[in-house]
Parts: C-alpha cells; structure tokens; sequence
C-alpha cells in the first residue's frame, strides 16, 4: 500500500515537471520565430516607457501623511490677490479653473513668482506638453470643523508656469513659491492657470469641458477656506511651524516702559 501511494506521488511530480518543460519548449519555439522581427524594430518600440501619469493614484499612505491645510490663500499678488485680475473665469466659455494675470496685463506679469496657495505635497512637477506647458500639482487633505481631519483631499493646479522651483514628493508651505508665471512655451500671453480639484488622480487632464469634472471654482473654494481673518496678511509658517497671528502693537521687554506722548499729539 505504501509503495503504491509512494509510486502515486511520483507520478503526480512527473507530471508537473513535464509540463514545465514542454512550456519552456513552446516558449522558446516562440523566441526563436520572433526574435529576428524584433530586432528590426526601433528602439523607442522596445524600450519601457514610464506610467502615464493619468493612471496614477495616490495612495492610502500617501493620503495619510498629506498635509493637512488649514488656510488657504491666493497664489498670485498678495493673500487676497491684490495687485491681479481674473481674465477667465471658472466655467466661462467651458473654462475649469480661472486665468490670473497681473493688472498691467500682456506680459507684465511673466516671471512673477506663484505661491502654494495651501500646505501640501508636490505630486506634479513637469512640463506635461500640449497646451498645459510646466505644471505643478499640490495634494492637501482638509479639515473639518470639530477638528478632526477627515480623508478629503484637494488638488491645487498651477499652470503655464515659466519656471519650476519644487520637486516631486516635496512638501511645502502656504505662501512657499512654487514657480513663476509663464506662457506654457510661447503658446499665450503670460497668465497662470490656477485651478482646484477633488480627488486622487494627480493627472494633467484637460482645461476645457461641457461638464465641471472633479473641479471647483477656485475664488469661491479659497472664499471659503481662507481659514483667518480679512485683514491677517502675515506670512506663511516655516516648516511645521505653527501659525501665529501677527499683533497690532509692538512688543516691549519687561522693564521697558511705554514712551509718553509729546504734549499736542494725539493719545
């Protein structure tokens, strides 16, 4: 009985180890007829090109070690966008984000730096072609309002940028400049293409559509998640800093006293 079970077994591993062969067999009977078609193709038809970028995806570890943004303010001219107009806004013409210039228009504004308009991580940094030019994408995750953080997470789009100051994976602070405005190579007048999206694909995608996509509209998000007071125009935190409210007097040493007024100015 044992030798039958052990004969058996040995059958069974035969088996396999035939099979194995004859698929090595049929594979390089295979090689063998394709190797000399190969050989005459281009080298740009056999070498790995890397993921479009329109198929990645953060992950859930990505996600949780975003930046959480607390505030968000305008990425060009001051934090409220002094000094800048918006020459196209969200959804006119079939339009996804908004186009902001300086108020000299043209060029005027080429080469003026583009700040993070939030805390995030750099999950774009390149020239993706087409019309887009140079892009830098930031990924932020949100708050809510009893202080727990939740997995929302936001994309910032800044386009047709000049220059690119940021690498990939980098993390960076509201206010940090993250480029310069440019003409995405020549194709128009200097403006930047800022938008703002929803979502885990950190792809270029498109700038027109009949539909709002996964966008929002970029002055009534950052309307709504300014995060501070109107008239708080400090700076952004040095890293990990935390955010401190500038104070309206200045501040004095201990056994410092106030100086006194001269006589006829007013108190």
């Amino acid at each position: 009985m044992t030798m039958g079970r052990d004969g058996f077994r040995l059958v069974r591993v035969l088996k396999v180890v035939a099979t194995l062969l004859a698929s090595v067999a049929i594979v390089y009977a295979i090689w063998q007829r394709l190797a000399p078609r190969l050989e005459g193709l281009p080298l740009r038809a056999t070498t790995a090109k890397p993921l479009d970028v329109a198929f990645q995806r953060l992950t859930p570890r990505e996600i949780a070690v975003l930046p959480v943004a607390m505030r968000f303010d305008h990425p060009l001219g001051s934090e409220h966008g002094a000094l800048t107009y918006d020459a196209q806004p969200f959804r006119v013409t079939r339009h996804l984000g908004d186009d902001l210039n300086g108020i000299g228009g043209q060029n005027s504004d080429l080469g003026d730096p583009v700040y993070a308009a939030g805390a995030g991580r750099v999950v774009l940094a390149q020239d993706v072609g087409g019309g887009w030019g140079k892009m830098v994408i930031l990924a932020h995750r949100l708050p809510v309002e009893n202080g727990q953080v939740v997995s929302k997470v936001v994309q910032t789009v800044y386009a047709h940028l000049d220059e690119i100051t940021v690498r990939l994976g980098e993390v960076v602070q509201r206010g940090a400049e993250i480029g310069s405005v440019g003409t995405a190579d020549g194709k128009y007048l200097a403006h930047l293409h800022f938008e703002v999206r929803e979502g885990l694909y950190p792809g270029p995608g498109v700038g027109y559509a009949d539909v709002p996509m996964n966008r929002v509209s970029p002055t009534r998000f950052l309307y709504e998640n300014r995060g501070a007071p109107d008239d708080l125009l400090n700076a952004a935190p040095r890293r990990a800093a935390a955010e401190v409210e500038v104070t309206r007097q200045p501040a004095r040493l201990k056994d410092q006293k106030a100086p006194r007024p001269e006589p006829g100015s007013p108190q």
